[in-house]
């Protein structure tokens, strides 16, 4: 699966070239072609994992998600395809069950009580937007939005975590496996 994986993205992720050649990027193309955001090192990749997820979860849009997480990764040094992709954690399947939690931690933060079978309800039922627009106006939009706030700051740092923690591994294994690998010769 992995190497499909990587095959595929060889096959079709933009090149150096590619993206160079894109008329409206050539004012800043030095900025985003930056080598470092393309390299998959032990501080860019946890970076680019955690920024992917803060931007996934609380923006939930999906051209806005890969954008923004694409801007965000410049200044903050992050690895630009780890982030980007690390937004699709937030997908169809997983957006109901966000949502819902946000919904729940904000309104536990704010001690507000927010009636989140309403808004199951209006999913069920298919509501109009007039109808979201009444219940997000409601309590239900600011504990909406600090739900989303702490789920992703939290999803955010235990990404940034774990990256960390398998890279040193994967980096540990490897130079495990050089120091098996190595023959001393007699006499060199």
């Amino acid at each position: 699966m992995t190497t499909r994986l990587g095959d595929w993205w060889r096959r079709n992720a933009p090149t150096r070239e590619s993206i160079e050649r894109i008329g409206w990027l050539r004012p800043v193309a030095h900025r985003i072609l930056e080598p470092s955001l393309w390299r998959f090192t032990r501080r860019s990749v946890p970076r680019g994992v955690a920024l992917g997820i803060i931007v996934g979860i609380f923006l939930m849009i999906p051209g806005i998600q890969m954008g923004g997480a694409a801007l965000l990764a410049l200044p903050c040094r992050a690895n630009v395809p780890v982030a980007v992709v690390m937004t699709f954690l937030s997908n169809p399947i997983t957006t109901p069950f966000i949502l819902y939690s946000s919904i729940l931690v904000g309104s536990r933060f704010m001690g507000a009580a927010v009636d989140a079978g309403t808004m199951a309800r209006m999913i069920d039922e298919g509501a109009a937007l007039g109808e979201w627009g009444n219940w997000l106006a409601s309590t239900a939009a600011p504990s909406l939005v600090l739900g989303l706030f702490v789920i992703a700051t939290i999803a955010a740092s235990i990404g940034y975590l774990l990256a960390g923690l398998v890279w040193r591994v994967r980096i540990g294994r490897k130079w495990a496996q050089r120091t098996r690998d190595r023959v001393i010769t007699p006499g060199a």
